[in-house]
């Protein structure tokens, strides 16, 4: 027996047909899909408001965004850059700014108060 029986090649027949009725059924129509009207939060109207086109909202936000990028590349970080090199790279002490205060010694005296330091008393007069 060679190819298939009438009965197969009439199933196959069906079921291809069957195949292609499906797969036209998956394509959507213009109309399609069709969703009920959502009410909109006040968030969402607020964003859809500010995404239209020339709002006023939309301008100054662009122009406030715009000086904070400008201040921002052309202002802080160039300072930013001559302040550390400066600080850095140009002072003639090491460490630039840093400056010790004057070291206090038992007997010194002050010179703003006229305080004299005292001596310090031996915790531990006999050693063990």
């Amino acid at each position: 027996m060679l190819g298939y029986t009438p009965d197969e090649k009439l199933r196959q027949e069906q079921l291809r047909a069957l195949r292609r009725k499906w797969l036209k059924d998956q394509e959507l129509s213009p109309r399609e899909p069709v969703l009920p009207p959502t009410k909109k939060g006040p968030v969402e109207r607020f964003w859809n408001n500010f995404l239209q086109e020339r709002s006023l909202w939309r301008i100054y936000t662009f122009k406030a965004y715009n000086g904070g990028v400008f201040a921002l590349t052309r202002v802080l970080i160039p300072a930013w850059i001559v302040h550390y090199y400066v600080k850095y790279h140009i002072e003639t002490k090491p460490y630039a700014n840093v400056i010790l205060k004057p070291r206090l010694f038992p007997g010194d005296t002050i010179l703003e108060t006229g305080e004299v330091i005292p001596s310090m008393e031996e915790t531990n007069k006999v050693h063990h």
